[in-house]
């Protein structure tokens, strides 16, 4: 067929986009492109994603497809294109249809984004309709995953629904050449959600929420404030009083709260901030990022106490952007919850379970579908290391090298939990779920696993699960009886994870280094040196067993640990150190237990080993939250100290590694006046030379140039970098986190990637 013009044939062809291109501005920025080639056609969202079809000049068409990718909008991820001829219609203009529901779900949901530059500016223009709205938003920015209840995304599959957009509005929403040309939750004060400020009986308070809200901060007030995915508790963060009652009111005695900060000025005069930093706090998934703290910082004590880094975050809603602008001053802003609970989304839940902790609420009535935290990352050679991955992460999936065979579950950890469900090359991990342990947490991830399985069209055939028989992650995999159930030792899905996160199959050395997991010798491993691939492992090498004195109570208390090692080493006879006198009384009954192994299991954890350095060294005999005395420890670093302690390698069938040497060395430098600091350096050091020393051997048995690292002890990142260094030093390949934590949240990526491989290795 020849143009209308008379300039030469044309063609028209079908086209498909997949990726995350829905509720990113994917259709409206098809519907420019048209127009600037001179094609003509249409564009909608399915539940596969974007079709098209286009019709112009050969040349115009290929430019035109070129340019889908290429151009495509900053929020969008384009991974694959596909044409088909089709016969030319002769068709004038193009248009936007009404999108089409199917049977396959391929379509990616969207993260929530944090507010754009050009909303920002809106809201803080009093010419502007939106002047001072908190729900300001547009195709660039705001809720999408938090909201969404189906797809395809569309305003009637969101919690905006229920809010007809006004005669304004739907304007913005036709028009091609507004930014807000179909963006879902597009809406004005006319016509959107209504903040309100609520006393904490519930009842709404007549004054102008936000500037209230900030006079009730500023008095030292705590406030329950509505987010994107879920309710947060604020205070000032220089206000001593606000921050110590928040911790009591909270029972969160001890765990560093995160901070959001104003703007960049407002960071920079707390933390350092490198460019990368710079580029985490800035961009549009707005994580709290763990940065070295100023000295002089001026927060309460209470907000970190001894802590030698903060979590900083920039406001990522209107609602944010309006109340740090009035306060022009830090504030505390960390999960609404009581510790150990999941975050609260609804309103309703909000005043029953926040009330003894919130003096008000800053709320809205914009429902909120899927709780999300907030994502926290490291920053470890100017990449990301997530530490935990939520909000403006989740659901974006991980793509691996290899498609599952089958539709797949993986139920991950018991702590920190995050689950997974997998179909073709994509992996969709759940935001962070947090501990299982609570009755609160398991109804949430039981509501999680369902809702994610309607969004993503995914019906497990195959369910991964931990080997640890007491898990509620193992025991609800189990009782799916319509798949087929994949027990995965818990550290070969940590190394696992590390090699999906780093588009990798092995075979490699794996070093996973955590807590405890469950070991295939009756023993609690954590400690592991493993050769590895994603279908397999041998266990070649780990820290030496010690007992645990008083099984789960030894993690509470670390000074167990100690005594354990302690009394490895010199039996009746321990070193005068303060750990031993602070405990003298219960001293002969734990090393006791530690001797019979009385409820006293034996363990490899290497961040037990942690626990009783810290316990010798005098940080701390008792913990209130999860890894604290190991944290701790890295905080104690004196990063100048170069000196490392020596560990005995002994070689056999498998490699142990002499934690106990390393203790030695601690006690007997603290015993001739060393400074913690450097006993800490000297420590963490020392580690890393041994596990550089391991996996030379290993490398001379198996010929392997690759070494993994994972676990939760590598989420610090001083120990992160002198493994790293010293591997480097010896010529190794190094893979490390980057897309999922090296923590239990990404155990069920792990798991998910072994059970495919599995599933592959067993195939007809």
């Amino acid at each position: 067929m020849t143009s209308a013009n008379g300039a030469g044939p044309r063609a028209r062809i079908r086209i498909r986009v997949e990726g995350l291109v829905q509720g990113v501005g994917f259709r409206p920025f098809v519907h420019e492109l048209a127009d600037e080639h001179g094609v003509a056609g249409f564009v909608g969202n399915d539940s596969a994603g974007v079709f098209a079809e286009a019709e112009a000049a050969p040349q115009a068409l290929a430019r035109f497809v070129a340019d889908l990718e290429r151009r495509a909008p900053p929020l969008a991820l384009v991974e694959r294109v596909v044409t088909e001829a089709r016969r030319p219609l002769g068709e004038r203009g193009f248009r936007i249809v009404p999108s089409v529901d199917g049977a396959d779900r391929e379509a990616l949901v969207p993260p929530d984004a944090a507010t754009c530059a050009a909303c920002v500016a809106e809201i803080f223009d009093p010419s502007a309709r939106r002047y001072r709205y908190a729900f300001t938003n547009c195709t660039n920015c705001g809720p999408r995953f938090t909201i969404v209840t189906d797809v395809p995304y569309d305003r009637c599959n969101t919690t905006m629904a229920a809010f007809a957009m006004c005669r304004d509005c739907a304007a913005e929403y036709r028009d091609p050449g507004d930014r807000r040309f179909h963006a879902q939750p597009v809406c004005c004060p006319a016509c959107g959600p209504v903040l309100r400020l609520l006393g904490r009986d519930g009842r709404a308070v007549r004054s102008d929420p936000v500037d209230t809200a900030a006079r009730w901060l500023l008095r030292g007030r705590i406030l329950a404030v509505k987010g994107l995915g879920g309710y947060h508790l604020a205070a000032l963060a220089d206000h001593e009083g606000a921050v110590a009652d928040l911790r009591a009111r909270k029972r969160r005695a001890d765990k560093p709260f995160a901070l959001m900060v104003p703007d960049l000025a407002a960071a920079r005069a707390l933390v350092h901030v490198d460019p990368a930093a710079q580029r985490l706090l800035t961009g549009a998934r707005a994580p709290i990022v763990l940065l070295p703290r100023r000295s002089g910082a001026r927060v309460a004590a209470a907000v970190a106490p001894g802590a030698r880094h903060l979590g900083i975050m920039l406001p990522y809603t209107p609602l944010h952007h309006l109340l740090l602008r009035r306060l022009a001053r830090p504030i505390v802003l960390t999960s609404g919850n009581v510790s150990d609970e999941p975050i609260v989304h609804r309103d309703d839940d909000a005043v029953a379970r926040l009330s003894g902790i919130a003096d008000g609420f800053l709320a809205h009535d914009r429902p909120i579908r899927v709780r999300a935290d907030d994502s926290v990352v490291r920053v470890f050679r100017g990449r990301t290391l997530p530490v935990r991955r939520s909000r403006g992460y989740a659901p974006s999936p991980v793509t691996v090298r290899r498609r599952f065979p089958r539709p797949l579950l993986a139920c991950g950890a018991e702590l920190k939990n995050t689950f997974c469900l997998a179909k073709g090359d994509r992996a969709f991990l759940s935001p962070h779920i947090g501990d299982l342990e609570d009755y609160a947490t398991l109804r949430s991830y039981i509501e999680g696993v369902a809702h994610y399985r309607r969004l993503f069209g995914v019906r497990p055939e195959v369910v991964a699960h931990d080997r640890h028989p007491e898990y509620l992650s193992t025991k609800y995999a189990l009782e799916q009886a319509d798949a087929e159930p994949v027990a995965v030792q818990h550290h070969h899905a940590h190394i696992a994870s590390c090699l999906a996160d780093n588009g990798a199959c092995g075979p490699v050395i794996g070093v996973a280094f955590d807590g405890l997991g469950y070991g295939d010798d009756g023993v609690l491993w954590g400690g592991e040196l493993l050769v590895a691939d994603l279908a397999g492992y041998e266990r070649a090498g780990h820290l030496e067993a010690v007992p645990m004195p008083g099984g789960a109570k030894a993690i509470r208390e670390p000074w167990r640990m100690a005594a354990a090692y302690l009394d490895a080493l010199y039996g009746d006879d321990p070193p005068d150190l303060d750990v031993v006198r602070r405990n003298r009384e219960r001293w002969a009954a734990v090393t006791r237990m530690a001797r019979t192994g009385t409820n006293a299991p034996l363990t490899t954890s290497a961040g037990r080993l942690f626990d009783a350095v810290a316990a010798v060294a005098g940080v701390r005999d008792s913990v209130t939250y999860e890894g604290q005395a190991a944290v701790e420890l890295e905080q104690r670093v004196h990063l100048g100290e170069h000196g490392a302690y020596r560990a005995g390698l002994t070689e056999g069938p498998e490699l142990v590694v002499s934690g106990k040497d390393l203790v030695r060395a601690a006690v007997e430098d603290l015993a001739a006046g060393a400074e913690v600091g450097r006993v800490a350096a000297r420590f963490h050091n020392g580690l890393a030379r041994a596990v550089v020393d391991a996996a030379e051997v290993l490398r001379s048995r198996t010929g392997l140039g690759t070494v993994a690292l994972s676990g939760g002890v590598f989420q610090n990142v001083v120990l992160l970098e002198r493994v790293v260094s010293g591997l480097e030093e010896a010529g190794f390949a190094v893979l490390v986190h980057s897309r999922v934590p090296p923590n239990d949240g990404g155990v069920s990526l792990g798991q998910a990637v072994v059970a495919a491989a599995r599933d592959r290795g067993s195939a007809p």
